[in-house]
């Protein structure tokens, strides 16, 4: 039976200005896989962990397999019927979209999704308050070109700010950005936190931060797994729930991402 961890970070700012602790569960990299029978395993790890809000980083789905959007609704409108959920594309749901023979499929799961109260993210923003802080959340949703295999281009902050602007209005920003090989330009555009995928943890993890390859087959990959910091900015990278492309795992367990955010501290403590 296939399982995974939950790996969970405490991260404390002064730009929260609430009293209690904010939890995030981060789903990335499902890719069709169910955890027991219609994804109760997971459903419950999700719930007991009591988030305040569920962040979606990509790839729930496989672009080819129409099916799989089907066990990812499942989950997420069990969830969202108690827990706000915020969704990013990955660059599978984005070639779903893209592909003529299965846009209409992927449209009705996100029309699906919707109308439950899912919010997707298309290079836009939405601003929620939780616990009285004021969170932005930014769903960055990447052209095709920048998950070529092995070579993509590099992505200017110029660029990056066409598609999706500025984190200019007041509040905790946090950017779902699915592919973390352009790290230094998210730090650059200036989130609080990004959240990435799409790595998978290296497919054989090194250590806490360093992996083999990546679905783009590019050895030893920059901001692969694990937590990067920048000054008062946080990058998270899951290792993901399942796998693609490169259907292996080496001392690399599937993962379900937990943060707590703390207010009015500038430490953080990291915990698996």
């Amino acid at each position: 039976m296939k399982s995974f961890k939950i790996s969970t970070y405490n991260i404390s700012s002064t730009r929260l200005t609430g009293k209690q602790k904010v939890t995030f569960a981060i789903l990335a990299d499902l890719h069709g896989l169910v955890f027991g029978k219609n994804h109760q395993t997971l459903y419950k790890a999700i719930i007991a962990s009591q988030p305040d809000a569920v962040l979606v980083c990509g790839d729930l789905v496989v672009s080819r397999d129409t099916e799989t959007l089907e066990a990812a609704a499942g989950l997420l409108l069990r969830i969202c019927d108690q827990i706000p959920v915020f969704y990013a594309l990955g660059n599978h749901e984005y070639k779903m979209l893209l592909n003529p023979e299965t846009e209409i499929f992927y449209s009705n799961y996100e029309k699906l999704l919707t109308s439950a109260g899912i919010c997707f993210l298309h290079n836009e923003h939405t601003s929620v308050q939780l616990k009285g802080n004021d969170f932005v959340f930014h769903g960055l949703e990447l052209p095709v070109k920048y998950y070529h295999k092995p070579n993509s281009p590099a992505l200017s902050l110029t660029a990056m700010e066409e598609m999706i602007g500025t984190p200019s209005q007041p509040g905790f920003h946090v950017l779902l950005a699915h592919n973390p090989k352009y790290g230094n330009t998210y730090f650059s555009w200036g989130a609080d936190l990004i959240l990435s995928g799409h790595y998978h943890g290296g497919v054989l993890r090194l250590d806490q931060n360093h992996g083999l390859t990546c679905p783009q087959y590019l050895l030893f990959p920059p901001f692969c797994c694990g937590e990067f910091k920048k000054g008062k900015q946080h990058m998270i990278v899951s290792a993901g729930l399942g796998e693609h492309t490169i259907p292996v795992r080496i001392h690399n367990p599937r993962e379900l991402v937990l943060i707590n955010l703390y207010p009015q501290s500038t430490k953080s403590v990291k915990e698996h």
